[in-house]
């Protein structure tokens, strides 16, 4: 398997930390946030659905994508986030004929 040197850098932005931020709990996200030609998209690791972010920089699509999550919680409720959780994320490339 090739090794991707630019996940290196730094391979997952994180949404927060365990603690809590005022009143509220915060739960950690892995996200992936993807760099092309027209900006950067984001998405988190393990969450059902389509939550996805979108900007012109890396930390615009992290900020939407956390906006998203949020979004998504407040519609579908805290709950749905138990349903599938990412116990390991692996990369990988693979070569498919076109």
């Amino acid at each position: 398997m090739k090794e991707i040197s630019r996940f290196q850098h730094q391979p997952f932005a994180s949404l927060g930390d365990r603690h809590t931020q005022g009143h509220k709990p915060v739960k950690e996200f892995k996200i992936v946030i993807e760099k092309h030609s027209d900006g950067y998209i984001a998405y988190p690791i393990g969450v059902v659905g389509a939550v996805v972010g979108q900007g012109e920089t890396y930390e615009e699509a992290l900020a939407d994508v956390k906006s998203a999550i949020s979004t998504y919680i407040e519609i579908f409720g805290k709950e749905i986030l138990e349903d599938t959780p990412s116990i390991e994320v692996f990369l990988a490339e693979a070569a498919i004929a076109i």
